[in-house]
């Protein structure tokens, strides 16, 4: 079903959506919050998106994304006309508009242990409750530890004047980078965390549209709702560690990976998708979301049923300094003072997020054993620079490749697939190429005379 088919299920008054659709506020206005303000409003809701970040709010209203997401800036564009989209800062605005509240603010790793940072889910809750002054719905879609929903349920009834007419619901996100429009309004899933009717009643109409076009609902309860996202990034990062160790298995007994990988995808039990090795996982969720959940597991007693958890995150942990002996073994085995090249800086294409980005965390390594490092990234440059000053950075990628001795793909973005193998080997000192992502035609890099390496394959 396309877009437009959804949006007019939001808007055609002969449709079974309600009569009256109820009015969105969305609490944090960064990559989640930001795009499920924007796409509802597009569907027909009126909305209003809620940051204390004044830049923020500026930049959305004037209709700039602050981030790079394809297809979200002409979305934006769409919502503001529409006039069913405005931004404040202003949280008795956000009570008084309200029906229904999502909460979408980031749940970082703390910086003393494994856990999840709540204090900007609690702060922002606790902030709202004392403008929630008639009966209305707070639904949470960040990623939290479960019974999480419990506590905020708990702050929200003791400090709001509406009391207990103020009802708590979840409603986990599964947002990929690269692809959040269309996971907006195209989910393959709703997950819908309630303690009442009226509260499934409430999300119900939240999402009419999408009930409308199909879209499958999972009806739970609220430690459920808080389980489905970091269950599920779980099993993602455990399938993508274990090709990975196949990789390591692949190198100490001359297999090939990439064949393993392509005969394992054939099985119907265990499929094709993230069956990929190379670099690993990064980002702002895989790898936070799985340490909270084995330190929120400890906590409840149950460490031992998540403990494979740490063999997954030191699997993948150590894809990136495997990178880097491959790097080092083209370079001679030494790197002080070789010019690497290293192609991509995002933790993945279609994105600008260099949260826990394995591509600059190699860089980062390169540089400490001495490497000369030039980087290219197509979105990500300007977090790289604030992030990792340090770093040489390039214009392009036929510039990050002069002279250098190695040049390494750290991030699958489509132009770097695209390089041909024969121009760039007339702008490098030496025609050696590691392939981070397994995203190269091995046998025409090889044909263009490069010496072509990558994890779980034989040189």
């Amino acid at each position: 079903m396309s877009y437009d088919t959804i949006e007019q299920t939001a808007t055609d008054t002969s449709s079974a959506a309600p009569a009256e659709l109820p009015r969105l506020t969305v609490l944090g206005t960064g990559y989640l919050g930001a795009t499920h303000a924007i796409c509802m409003a597009v569907l027909g809701y009126d909305v209003l998106g809620v940051d204390t970040d004044r830049s923020k709010i500026e930049a959305l209203a004037s209709g700039r994304v602050p981030f790079f997401e394809p297809g979200l800036p002409e979305m934006l564009a769409k919502a503001l006309d529409s006039g069913r989209l405005r931004f404040t800062t202003d949280l008795a605005e956000a009570g008084e508009h309200g029906d229904v509240h999502f909460i979408c603010v980031g749940t970082p790793q703390r910086a003393d242990s494994a856990g999840a940072d709540l204090r900007f889910v609690e702060g922002v809750t606790r902030d709202l409750a004392p403008y929630l002054r008639r009966r209305c719905l707070v639904v949470g879609k960040s990623t939290v530890p479960v019974g999480t929903a419990a506590r905020l349920t708990q702050i929200l009834q003791d400090n709001a004047p509406a009391g207990t007419d103020v009802e708590l619901a979840w409603n986990p996100e599964f947002l990929r980078e690269g692809f959040a429009v269309e996971d907006t309004l195209r989910p393959d899933r709703l997950v819908f965390g309630t303690e009442s009717a009226w509260a499934t009643a409430q999300l119900e109409a939240a999402f009419a549209p999408l009930l409308e076009a199909g879209v499958p609902v999972v009806h739970a309860d609220l430690p459920t709702a808080e389980l489905v996202k970091v269950a599920a990034n779980s099993f993602l990062a455990t399938k993508i560690s274990y090709i990975n160790a196949m990789a390591e298995v692949c190198e100490a007994t001359g297999a090939d990976v990439q064949m393993l990988a392509t005969a394992l995808s054939f099985d119907s039990r265990i499929g094709g998708r993230f069956l990929k090795p190379g670099l690993g996982f990064g980002g702002g969720c895989l790898p936070k979301d799985i340490r909270a959940f084995i330190h929120r597991a400890e906590e409840l007693g149950v460490g031992k049923s998540v403990a494979f958890l740490r063999q997954v995150d030191a699997i993948n942990r150590r894809r990136r300094e495997r990178t880097v002996d491959l790097i080092r073994e083209e370079a001679g085995g030494s790197l002080e003072g070789v010019r690497v090249c290293c192609l991509g800086a995002a933790f993945k294409p279609n994105s600008d997020d260099i949260r826990d980005a394995p591509a600059l965390d190699v860089a980062r390594m390169l540089k400490q054993e001495g490497a000369i490092v030039s980087v290219y990234d197509p979105e990500a440059m300007d977090n790289a620079r604030r992030a990792y000053p340090e770093l040489t950075y390039a214009d392009s990628a036929m510039e990050a490749a002069r002279d250098a001795r190695v040049v390494a793909l750290l991030t699958e973005w489509e132009q770097f697939r695209a390089i041909d193998p024969a121009t760039l080997a007339d702008v490098v000192a030496q025609p050696h190429v590691v392939d981070g992502r397994h995203a190269l035609d091995a046998a025409a890099w090889r044909g263009a005379g490069w010496s072509y390496r990558a994890l779980g394959r034989t040189a």
